[in-house]
């Protein structure tokens, strides 16, 4: 019995050795019989004076199949290594905080976004737990960080069909975000002011870089960012960055400017910006201006107060 027992036990330790062994076999043939060396060069002609971290390099196989994704320094490229067969390619830069991928499975419909934010951008208001008002017709949309900056590029069909061969592929990464800046000229009693913030609103929640540049998402984003006063206190500023925006059909979009006064007043300022948003888009142009931001003198005693809880609206006409 005890003969037995051991001959069962010698043969359940063989049929295993064979088993792991075929896996492992068949791994090193992958490596070896079917794989090739790959190099990878960005150029950087489409976006002069881009110097990102980091790039990161989809590998999606045209025949079906999970994507690979490759890690490089730098943003002179690198060799990786990579089974034969046909592939579309997508790059970006990789030194990125607030970037989101979404529905990565496929070139077409990879998806970059961006994380959630707070629409106080820049202060916070202690004592109120509630999220500040919206401008009317803006209340569904999800509030967004704004895109760290970010260049992408693409190639639909990259071919390695010998093993013995060595490619080089040079992907062109151009910018897919754009910075917009915005200035409010004068703006009254911005010395009561102790804290500003501001947002922008129906703006491309996200671009799809695997069908081509400047292709946007259907989303519609809420995008808070700060803003400072000027050095005279006659003025303030403020600047964001965005995919874009009216990806399908020609939006409004609202610019509101939240003031928290010294006495613990709230304040919102409602400015329709649509017309000349997309004038200043249209011809190529970021900087917005527009006249007057009239914050009243404080009306309680000093310091905060927490017992004012409502914020007053005031819709700012513009004269264009």
């Amino acid at each position: 019995m005890k003969n037995t027992r051991g001959f069962f036990q010698c043969l359940t330790l063989g049929l295993l050795g064979v088993f792991f062994g075929a896996c492992e076999h068949k791994e090193l043939c992958m490596d070896h019989s079917h794989a090739m060396l790959f190099d990878v060069v960005f150029d950087w002609e489409l976006a002069p004076g881009a110097e990102p971290e980091s790039m990161s390099l989809y590998m999606f196989p045209n025949g079906g199949g999970r994507p690979v994704r490759h890690e490089m320094p730098g943003n002179a490229g690198g060799t990786i290594r990579i089974q034969t067969g046909s592939y579309g390619a997508l790059c970006f830069n990789g030194d990125t905080e607030c970037i989101r991928c979404l529905h990565t499975e496929t070139l077409e419909g990879f998806e970059i976004t961006t994380r959630e934010a707070s629409l106080l951008q820049g202060f916070s208001l202690p004592g109120f737990n509630a999220p500040p008002p919206r401008a009317e017709g803006t209340e569904g949309e999800r509030v967004a960080s704004e895109p760290d900056m970010l260049w992408s590029g693409r190639a639909e069909s990259l071919v390695f069909d010998k093993a013995s061969d060595r490619r080089t592929a040079v992907f062109f990464p151009e910018p897919s975000v754009r910075t917009y800046t915005v200035e409010i000229r004068d703006a009254e009693n911005l010395e009561h002011v102790s804290g500003m913030s501001a947002s922008v609103s129906t703006m491309a929640g996200g671009i799809l870089p695997g069908r081509g540049p400047g292709v946007l998402t259907e989303e519609k984003v809420t995008i808070p960012f700060e803003v400072s006063v000027s050095p005279d206190g006659n003025s303030i500023t403020g600047r964001f960055r965005s995919f874009g925006h009216c990806p399908s059909e020609q939006n409004s979009h609202k610019l509101t400017v939240y003031a928290l006064l010294e006495d613990g007043t709230k304040w919102y300022y409602v400015y329709d910006i649509t017309r000349i948003f997309h004038e200043a888009a249209g011809a190529g142009g970021t900087h917005i201006v527009l006249e007057g931001l009239p914050v009243p003198q404080p009306v309680g005693g000093d310091g905060f107060d927490p017992s004012v809880d409502e914020w007053q609206q005031i819709d700012v006409d513009i004269e264009m």
